[in-house]
C-alpha cells in the first residue's frame, strides 16, 4: 500500500523529498505500536487507511477493511447497536470519544477492542475526516472480569454464616425489609418460622463444642432440603436459631414447612442424652404470618414470631406455636 494514499493524510503530506527520512520514521511508528492506526474519510465513509496489524489480532486482511460497514458487521451482535449508534452520534456532534466492544475475529471468536477516536474538522468548521486507534484491551477485560466474580464472591461470603453455610443475620436483616416493603405494595402475604434448637447449651456440656458445631451444620443443611423457593430465604438467626423467611406464602402452608423442618431435624437422629424432650436433638418452633402495611413495622413481626417461639419452649418443646 502506498503510503501517501494509505495514510489518508494520517501523517503529513506536505513534506519535500529531503524528509522522506522522516516519512519512512512515521510509518515505521505507525505500523510498529501494538496499537491500531485507522481514518475514515467522513463524506464517504470509507477507510482511507488502517494499520497491518489488524490482520494478525483478528484474522481480517487489512486490505478487507473497506467502509464504515465492514467495522460495524465485525462488531459482536451483542454490542453492535449500542457501539455504532453511540459512535456515530459523537461523531455527528463533532466530539472525541472512545468506546469498548467485542470485535468479531475472522474464525469467529472475538477481542475486545477499545476505540479511541478524533474528529477532524475542516476549515469551515464541518467534519472532515475521524481518525483514531484501536486497542486490544482482552488482558484488561479479563482481569476485570476475575475482579468481578471476586468481589461477587465476596460479597456472598459476607452474607453467608461461616460455620453453617446458610445466609447470615444481615443478609436476613436486609431481604426482611426488601420483601416488607414489597408486601406492602403487592398486599401479598410474609411468613417466618423461627426455630431453636432444644437445650442445646446442655448438648455443648454434655458432647463438647465442636460436637455442637456439627450438630448446627446438619440441622442446616437438613433445612435446606425442605424444598424451599428461590425467594426463601434460609439463615442462621443467632447461636442455635434458624429461620425461614418466606415471601408470599400463606399460614396454611407456613405450618406444613414448619412441621417438615421438625421432621427433618428428627431424621437426623442425632443423640441428645441431655434432653428432657427427646433421645435425639429437636427443635421448638415459632410460625407467624402477616400481611404488610404501611402502619405496621417488620420488627413488631419479629417478636411476635420470636414469642411464639417462646411459648412453645414453654409448652415441652420439640414443638410449634402458631396462630
Amino acid at each position: 500500500m502506498n503510503m501517501s494514499s494509505a495514510t489518508g493524510g494520517f501523517v503529513p503530506t506536505n513534506i519535500n523529498t529531503g524528509m522522506e527520512c522522516d516519512f519512512a520514521v512515521y510509518k515505521t511508528l505507525l505500523e510498529s505500536t501494538k496499537a491500531i492506526p485507522w481514518k475514515i474519510d467522513w463524506a464517504t465513509m470509507r477507510f482511507t487507511y488502517i494499520g497491518p496489524q489488524i490482520e494478525p489480532l483478528l484474522g481480517w486482511r487489512q486490505d478487507s477493511w473497506t467502509s464504515v460497514d465492514d467495522w460495524s458487521s465485525r462488531i459482536h451482535p451483542d454490542d453492535r447497536d449500542h457501539v455504532v449508534n453511540f459512535c456515530v452520534s459523537q461523531s455527528i456532534a463533532g466530539v472525541d470519544h472512545e468506546a469498548d466492544y467485542r470485535a468479531l475475529t475472522k474464525d469467529r471468536g472475538f477481542v475486545w477492542i477499545r476505540d479511541v477516536v478524533h474528529v477532524v474538522r475542516n476549515e469551515q468548521g464541518e467534519v472532515d475526516s475521524l481518525i483514531g486507534f484501536m486497542f486490544d484491551i482482552s488482558e484488561r477485560k479479563r482481569i476485570e472480569q476475575e475482579l468481578v466474580k471476586m468481589q461477587k464472591k465476596l460479597e456472598a461470603l459476607s452474607f453467608e454464616d461461616g460455620l453453617t453455610r446458610t445466609s447470615n443475620r444481615r443478609l436476613f436483616d436486609q431481604r426482611l425489609e426488601a420483601e416488607w416493603d414489597a408486601g406492602c405494595q403487592a398486599w401479598q402475604p410474609l411468613s417466618m418460622i423461627l426455630l431453636d434448637i432444644d437445650h442445646f447449651k446442655q448438648f455443648n456440656d454434655c458432647y463438647g463444642h465442636v460436637r455442637g458445631d456439627e450438630c448446627l451444620v446438619a440441622v442446616a443443611g437438613a433445612l435446606q432440603q425442605i424444598g424451599c423457593r428461590e425467594r426463601d430465604v434460609i439463615a442462621r438467626y443467632g447461636g442455635e436459631e434458624f429461620v425461614l423467611l418466606l415471601p408470599d406464602t400463606d399460614e396454611s402452608t407456613a405450618l406444613e414447612l414448619a412441621k417438615r423442618c421438625l421432621l427433618v431435624i428428627e431424621a437426623l437422629a442425632v443423640p441428645h442424652a441431655k434432653s428432657d424432650c427427646s433421645p435425639f436433638v429437636t427443635a421448638s418452633v415459632g410460625v407467624g404470618t402477616t400481611i404488610p402495611s404501611a402502619d405496621s413495622r417488620s420488627r413488631d413481626f419479629c417478636e411476635l414470631v420470636d414469642r411464639r417461639l417462646y411459648a412453645a419452649k414453654q409448652n415441652g418443646r420439640n414443638r410449634i406455636m402458631s396462630a
